[in-house]
């Protein structure tokens, strides 16, 4: 199943809420007594993690689970540890598994033991998921909960939340029983430059900065600077570029772009504009930034790391925290 993006949490008797976990999502099955994990894209992932074969031990033969494979560092998702452990050399993938181990946290069964589970409505699935010996992520039907969850949970590395509706069978590769909402916020942040079309003939996006606690502007993502602010965006640009603003390469030729290695040029850090983003990771933006408006009355030396940062309070959500509230959940039923 695949979830549509919506602005605000659906309310009602009719949903189930769920965090949002940062992985890779994977479907974990067992047939004939041999355990796969396949990726969204059907690609095998086992290799790459494992830690996790030990898991089938779990699992009865003919039997397969919808979850998320996750990192958990300091007491938060760690996506970027994450990605570490996508390495062809096998020494290597062996001794991050041992460093820094994966878990799979389940939140749907689709069969069990040659059961078609995947046929039940929603809420016979999920009392499956509750009594399986896996981590567990947890489900409420409290919006209130989801809402502190939307609002809080960034805090532990996670992307939002995840909406389910009541009483649908499980609709593969299907958007219509599930949403997502992820927390937007916005940041005040310096250009510090501008990154050029493919054709180099015109500007493609802003390269948004922060100052860190040493007073160093460090670059932290970009914002498109297409759309109906374009022009606005060109004119306060322009004059800071000059005429002949120097080029410098973005990147190197890929497979799917052999002949093209993009270029940006730097910008003196004077103008100041807000973004809306929707998470911040380690010392950037996760995904682009959206463009707001500029920030004249803000001075580039205010736009700092620490505005951005998740701050903890007494009373967060955690991943261990959230794990266990799905266990208490599974033994009171």
């Amino acid at each position: 199943m695949e979830a549509e993006l919506v602005n605000e949490l659906p309310e009602g008797d009719g949903w189930q809420y769920e965090p949002k976990w940062d992985g890779f999502r994977g479907v974990l099955e067992n047939v004939g007594r041999e355990l796969h994990l396949w990726s969204r894209n059907a690609r095998p992932l086992l290799r790459y993690f494992p830690e996790l074969a030990e898991l089938g031990e779990r699992l009865p033969p003919r039997s397969a689970l919808d979850g998320e494979i996750v990192i958990v560092r300091d007491g938060a998702l760690d996506f970027d540890a994450l990605q570490m452990r996508l390495h062809p050399a096998e020494s290597r993938v062996r001794k991050l598994s041992a460093e820094i181990p994966a878990n799979f946290v389940c939140f749907d069964v689709l069969l069990w033991d040659g059961e078609a589970i995947h046929k039940l409505p929603l809420e016979e699935r999920r009392a499956r998921v509750e009594g399986l010996p896996f981590s567990v992520s947890p489900a409420t039907r409290d919006a209130k909960v989801a809402e502190k969850w939307l609002d809080r949970l960034d805090v532990a590395g996670f992307d939002g939340v995840i909406a389910k509706r009541l009483g649908l069978p499980y609709l593969p590769g299907s958007r219509e029983g599930v949403v997502k909402v992820k927390g937007e916020k916005t940041a005040d942040c310096v250009v510090m430059g501008v990154t050029w079309s493919e054709k180099g003939t015109g500007i493609a996006s802003l390269m948004l900065g922060l100052y860190d606690s040493k007073g160093a502007l460090r670059p932290v993502g970009t914002a498109s600077a297409a759309g109906k602010r374009r022009e606005e965006i060109v004119s306060r640009v322009q004059p800071l570029l000059g005429p002949k603003p120097e080029r410098k390469p973005r990147g190197e030729p890929s497979r799917w772009r052999p002949q093209v290695t993009l270029e940006w040029s730097p910008v003196p850090p004077k103008l100041v504009v807000e973004v809306r983003y929707d998470k911040w990771q380690g010392q950037r933006f996760r995904h682009g930034t959206r463009f707001l408006r500029f920030r004249p009355d803000k001075d580039p030396s205010d736009c700092t790391v620490d505005q951005v940062r998740p701050r903890p309070k007494k009373g967060d959500p955690t991943v261990q925290g959230l794990l266990g509230r799905a266990a208490r959940s599974a033994a009171r039923g």
